[in-house]
């Protein structure tokens, strides 16, 4: 019977190598015997994976002429989302505490700009009221700067902080362009840039000459006027009988 199961088992034919004299081979055969015994009643996985998911590459045929695409799931998901008949909802209008804004709160935010009339001229900060008053005040004294140029009269003129506009900007000059980035006669250099117009003026060597000539003169006709003035007083406080 054991010689009928090893023929069932390795075939007929089989040269079946026996150990003299030791115990081992009765359960080495048993091991072997149960090993072919399970590979025949086990069955083959099936070689069908089944759907798969769309490749991330996708190839074509003559790759001489169109070249190779790359499927991103990401992008796929954002244009599905994007692409519903149901539009968004528009998003709520902001307001400063997320309630209804008062009537004062209104015309507050309205007096913040010009309006799109005036592209939104701002009003200025109280805070830099002191700070702007000098530079306003530089443009209204530009007449003493130049003699041969008239410019009319401000309204505010001479009433101080509470005679500046009240929505107003100060502009910055913008550097020209250059091919490759360098220096140009049209640029001044950063080293003789100024922070304020007031800082630009004292600077200028044209406008300091002109300032001091000017200033020469009124002390002239000032000192004509007071010369020999208190001789003039005595005499008249003398009696003249």
């Amino acid at each position: 019977m054991k010689k009928a199961l090893r023929e069932n088992a390795f075939g007929a034919g089989v040269d079946i190598i026996k150990l003299d004299g030791d115990e081992s081979e009765r359960y080495c055969m048993k091991d072997m015997f149960h090993h072919f015994a399970e590979s025949r009643c086990r069955p083959l996985p099936p070689l069908d994976p089944g759907e798969l998911p769309p490749a991330y590459f996708e190839f074509v045929k003559d790759r001489r002429n169109a070249p190779a695409t790359v499927r991103d799931p990401d992008i796929q998901r954002a244009e599905a989302a994007t692409s519903g008949t149901i539009a968004p909802a528009p998003p709520p209008k902001p307001t400063l505490t997320g309630k209804i804004s008062t009537k004062k709160q209104r015309k507050a935010m309205r007096n913040q700009t010009a309006g799109p009339s005036w592209f939104d001229l701002p009003a200025p900060a109280e805070a830099d009221l002191p700070r702007l008053h000098r530079e306003v005040e530089a443009l209204r004294l530009r007449n003493q700067l130049d003699p041969k140029r008239f410019y009319r009269k401000d309204d505010g003129n001479g009433k101080g902080i509470k005679g500046l506009p009240k929505h107003f900007a100060i502009g910055t000059i913008v550097t020209t362009n250059t091919p490759f980035g360098t220096a140009s006669t049209d640029n001044l250099p950063r080293a003789h840039r100024k922070r304020t117009l007031v800082d630009e003026l004292v600077d200028d060597a044209e406008a300091r000459r002109y300032a001091k000539r000017k200033f020469e003169e009124l002390q002239a006709v000032r000192g004509a006027r007071g010369k020999n003035t208190l001789h003039q007083k005595n005499a008249l406080r003398r009696p003249k009988w």
